[in-house]
């Protein structure tokens, strides 16, 4: 064996677990990658703005809890910030790919910012992942919004068979919104399958009656938080599917709340 310590003193094969310890040493640096994800998520500053990414959500109570940074019953753990993060390594994949196929796909604008939109004071806005200006003939006019997601496969088969609208529909709100506000008559949902790196291509013609509905619910929703006001609940009862995974359940199904 070539020692590539000589001298140092190092001696191989020594060490503070047990060779074959496989399932401490797994739980010692899932622990500490957990505790840096969580530290960074703990560091970022919350939303004061309604997010355009948001405005598709079916329980307006939940985002008016969001915007005033309500106190969750449970936030995010470890496990769904590396989701995050490999969603976006996964985006800057596709990029990538599609400026290889000929595609001027712009994620930044002159400015080096991101392209977004602020309205309503700035109480709402939205940020594009990008904006495709030309590109081979696929059938559709430039210049056209590009959104990414990255779907596991039980929900990109579902995309597959019942397309953007119906399968999900805050992320169909979210490119109506994102259309109306960046001036775009079309916009391309790029979903790239987490487990078998599959793409499926969707194009979202812009929908103006749509879009008007979600602006004028965005302006509900932000009448409600300036006035302090909650919404109606979603449901009658909290044992409603979507009551029982939300992060507000408890504050929401309080007495008096």
């Amino acid at each position: 064996m070539l020692d590539l310590n000589h001298g140092s003193g190092a001696v191989y094969g020594r060490g503070d677990a047990p060779a074959g310890d496989t399932e401490a040493v797994t739980a010692r640096v899932n622990a500490a990658i957990d505790a840096a994800l969580l530290a960074r998520q703990r560091r970022q500053l919350p939303r004061d703005y309604l997010g355009g990414s948001r405005i598709g959500e079916s329980c307006a109570r939940k985002l008016v809890y969001e915007i005033t940074h309500a106190p969750k019953d449970r936030d995010f753990d470890a496990g769904i910030l590396r989701v995050f993060d490999a969603g976006h390594q996964f985006e800057a994949l596709s990029i990538r790919w599609l400026r290889q196929a000929g595609f001027d796909l712009r994620d930044r604008g002159a400015d080096g910012e991101q392209f977004g939109f602020a309205a309503a004071g700035g109480r709402l806005r939205g940020h594009a992942d990008g904006v495709i200006v030309a590109g081979p003939d696929i059938g559709l006019r430039w210049p056209a919004l590009w959104e990414h997601k990255a779907l596991g496969q039980k929900s990109w088969t579902d995309l597959a068979n019942r397309g953007l609208r119906l399968s999900k529909p805050i992320y169909f709100a979210q490119v109506q919104l994102y259309m109306a506000y960046l001036g775009l008559d079309v916009a391309l949902l790029t979903a790239l399958n987490r487990d078998t790196l599959a793409l499926r291509h969707e194009a979202v013609p812009f929908d103006a009656a749509e879009a008007q509905r979600l602006s004028d619910h965005a302006v509900d929703i932000l009448r409600a938080v300036e006035a302090g006001e909650l919404p109606p609940r979603i449901a009658q009862a909290p044992d409603f599917y979507l009551c029982r995974f939300c992060q507000y359940a408890t504050r929401c199904w309080e007495p008096n709340s």
